[in-house]
């Protein structure tokens, strides 16, 4: 389903990173070792590198993939892009300084709970997660991700799912965002930023 998705020559959610990165882009610290899961086209992971952060970035999606690499050699970075399935990702333990999962909702609970999971291994100590969607308020704006209510984050979700990190931000939020043909229109966030303990 994705790979059709990302087969046209237009960025389905375009070229410019979600507002939320660029709003928490303090955390891309110059010298860090990031993480971009489930990537897409390649504008995030393109925003970290252009951070100075050495970005890792992975994505199903063989034609967002090879996007992703046209937009990175646009901007003049260099990233280490993966074509690789979300469920066979290795999640190497204490590997990244910082780990950015922006609309990955495609994932039911119980994948999504084994998904957290990796997340929070591969952070090394005092890593930083930066992770962005929609609540379930989402569902009755229309303006992009799953609709499927189960699917959706809520402030105590994010809470019970990563008990043990410490919290920095945790926020629900409404606002217009405009990233492309995929997520147009006022919608429903949710931001939450983690660092793991140690």
């Amino acid at each position: 389903m994705w790979n059709d998705r990302f087969a046209g020559a237009d960025y389905v959610f375009g070229k410019e990173p979600a507002r939320f990165l660029v709003d928490h882009a303090d955390w891309l610290v110059p010298g860090a070792r990031g993480l971009s899961v489930a990537d897409g086209e390649g504008r995030n992971a393109v925003f970290m590198a252009g951070r100075g952060v050495e970005t890792v970035a992975m994505d199903a999606s063989e034609n967002a993939i090879a996007k992703a690499r046209a937009l990175a050699r646009e901007r003049g970075v260099s990233v280490e892009f993966h074509c690789a399935d979300i469920f066979d990702w290795p999640w190497e333990p204490e590997a990244f300084d910082l780990v950015v999962a922006v609309f990955i909702q495609f994932l039911a609970p119980p994948e999504r709970d084994a998904i957290f999971a990796g997340m929070v291994q591969t952070l090394k100590p005092g890593g930083v997660l930066l992770l962005h969607g929609y609540t379930p308020e989402q569902i009755a704006h229309g303006t992009g991700g799953p609709r499927v209510a189960e699917n959706l984050y809520t402030e105590a979700l994010l809470r019970e799912s990563f008990a043990g990190l410490e919290i920095v931000e945790l926020n629900a939020y409404e606002r217009e965002i405009n990233e492309g043909v995929g997520h147009s229109g006022m919608s429903a966030l949710i931001d939450l930023v983690a660092r793991k303990p140690g």
